[in-house]
């Protein structure tokens, strides 16, 4: 990435951060400030092996999708992720679905890379990582740093071990010698019991598991099945998290129920 385009990227990301409410070091809560800048955020579990989340542009909304089966710093680099292609890509593209190939510092799609450094830009500006090492660690020059350490990091950040560590090398503060040995620390004790010692937020390695869905959702999941992009039993399944029912909302429903019977019925006679 061209050092004129990682400049562009950070102006954005200071500009987005410059809006968010923020704690001594970092962001104090992102789903939030997500929601007040009126993009539409939904938060579900899909499971540990599906995306990640996806970015879209649906007329005039940004909908923005998290997994919540992630671990909670996952989730949060996530959607900080999207908020990346929100602010860089919508505008030329429809959408981007992530996942943990698109989302790594080793992927090769160019857009994907300006959205990770967009997240790694809002969620650990470099002044304030000089800020907390300067005024937080003991003679850093000195001194190497610690596994403990680290987890102080991602608590007052609200991110994970590995982004630190991604992070701490890309600002020069640790070389790859360091990355390695900090790493190979962490294999020999749990994050969780770190972070829980340095009386950090545990919650960060654990997924959330988070169901947060605006209630505009419904209008989407009418308009993909009046579309026929999602079945009947998607539809129910979405109403019963807002404890509706189809005839609830037949007077905007443009399918018959019967449509997709008979239209199974005829696969079936087919197949036969």
């Amino acid at each position: 990435m061209l050092s004129s385009r990682k400049k562009e990227i950070r102006i954005e990301a200071d500009s987005f951060r410059g809006n968010c409410k923020v704690g001594q070091y970092g962001i104090i809560d992102l789903f939030m400030e997500c929601e007040r800048c009126k993009y539409k955020l939904l938060r579900y579990p899909i499971g540990e092996n599906a995306d990640l989340g996806f970015a879209m542009r649906r007329d005039t909304d940004t909908i923005i999708f998290t997994n919540t089966s992630s671990r909670l710093s996952r989730e949060i680099f996530t959607l900080a992720h999207e908020i990346g292609h929100a602010v860089l890509h919508l505008k030329d593209m429809a959408s981007f679905m992530d996942d943990a190939v698109t989302i790594s510092e080793k992927s090769a799609d160019e857009k994907e890379q300006e959205a990770n450094y967009f997240a790694a830009c809002l969620l650990m500006p470099g002044d304030m990582v000089d800020k907390f090492l300067d005024l937080e660690i003991t003679d850093f020059e000195k001194n190497r740093l610690s596994v403990m350490d680290i987890a102080r990091i991602m608590s007052e950040f609200g991110v994970s071990f590995d982004m630190v560590l991604n992070r701490l090398e890309s600002l020069g503060k640790i070389n790859s010698g360091e990355k390695l040995r900090l790493d190979n620390e962490r294999n020999q004790v749990r994050v969780g019991n770190l972070l829980r010692s340095v009386e950090g937020n545990s919650r960060l390695n654990e997924p959330s598991k988070e169901i947060s869905i605006p209630h505009e959702y419904i209008e989407y999941v009418i308009y993909n099945y009046n579309h026929n992009a999602i079945p009947l039993e998607t539809l129910k399944r979405a109403l019963r998290y807002y404890q509706l029912i189809e005839d609830d909302v037949s007077d905007r429903i443009t399918v018959r129920p019967q449509d997709e019977e008979e239209l199974d019925d005829l696969i079936g006679g087919l197949e036969d």
